[in-house]
């Protein structure tokens, strides 16, 4: 399996919460609570390794409350290379309603100077210049307070020298300036490509067409996430859509981590395209089924797998796993 390094800017510890209705100004007991060290690149490396890939995590960790974070890398088998700044990592309130509906409260972080930001360059060049480099790097989620947008590109910039394919997932203003460096790939949603595009995403045709423009814009892998109605996906070889099979959504938070492990354990590995497309979106839905980052390991998988369609859009489609 391949070596891979997440790198996490501004990582939470998530507290989950799953209510029957959110009422708001009243008191609001849930049906359960967990409290768990994340954070989009550390979801990502979460399923990498459980898919048996050797991964390194990064990025910035509050000094004061890191015994969470340490004991999750841990038990995932990650390898710890975060700088530790002062303070404390940010909480997040994640409130999950029967109905799928999900608030997200989100701290914003702990601010970030340019020393913490020299010791991270110089931690991922450790890792960059190792005599077994990663074969592919992750970053993803926002940007900590202190880290300007500038920082931000010259960070992507930095990577992006180093040679090994760097795939980014953000939004908004951090999201444009990760496109115009031209990483590997990109995943955002639809109402994120529209802030890119200018132009509505309603349609199937408008965001397979803006879909194109993004692979033309440098992009290898522009891929667009469109919830229930699945994902596009644009490369060099043509462009394919998946439509995930129909399930209960409970907590779609972990759901778009999930689903760009599952692409790159596919890419990684070198599976067909219709097969690395219908694992990552299997698997993505099978994360939306409850709290946490998508299993394989799920006794239903299979199927999930089966009722996923993928349709490569010269009207060709394929049906059925092909493992």
């Amino acid at each position: 399996m391949a070596r891979v390094l997440c790198i996490t800017l501004n990582p939470a510890l998530d507290l989950a919460f799953n209510l029957d209705v959110l009422v708001p100004g009243s008191v609001n007991r849930p049906t359960s609570a967990q409290l768990e060290a994340a954070g989009k690149g550390v979801n990502v490396a979460r399923v990498l390794a459980g898919l048996g890939h050797a991964v390194t995590v990064s990025g910035f960790l509050g000094a004061d409350n890191g015994a969470p974070f340490e004991l999750a890398f841990a038990k995932y088998s990650l390898t710890d290379a975060f700088v530790r700044v002062p303070g404390e990592t940010r909480i997040n309130a994640k409130i999950a309603e029967q109905s799928g509906r999900v608030t997200d409260i989100n701290g914003p972080g702990m601010p970030i100077d340019a020393t913490h930001l020299q010791a991270l360059i110089d931690t991922l060049n450790t890792e960059l210049a190792s005599a077994t480099p990663p074969q592919a790097v992750v970053v993803a989620g926002s940007l900590p307070p202190g880290l300007s947008l500038d920082d931000f590109s010259e960070l992507l910039s930095y990577l992006n020298a180093s040679g090994v394919p760097l795939w980014v997932d953000t939004s908004g203003a951090a999201l444009n300036a990760a496109i115009a460096t031209q990483p590997a790939g990109v995943k955002p949603n639809e109402n994120e490509l529209a802030a890119w595009a200018g132009a509505d995403m309603m349609s199937s045709d408008a965001r397979l067409t803006a879909a194109k423009r993004l692979h033309e814009s440098g992009i290898a892998n522009a891929l667009i996430s469109a919830g229930a109605e699945g994902v596009l996906w644009v490369n060099a070889h043509g462009a394919w859509q998946a439509t995930p099979p129909k399930v209960t959504a409970k907590n779609t938070v972990c759901a778009g981590d999930t689903f760009v492990a599952g692409m790159l354990h596919g890419l990684l590995n070198q599976h067909a395209p219709e097969q690395t497309l219908r694992f990552a979106t299997a698997l993505s839905a099978e994360a939306v089924r409850h709290v946490g980052v998508g299993t394989p390991l799920a006794a239903d998988f299979d199927s999930l797998q089966q009722h996923t369609r993928i349709r490569r859009l010269d009207d060709t489609i394929t049906e059925g796993a092909t493992l």
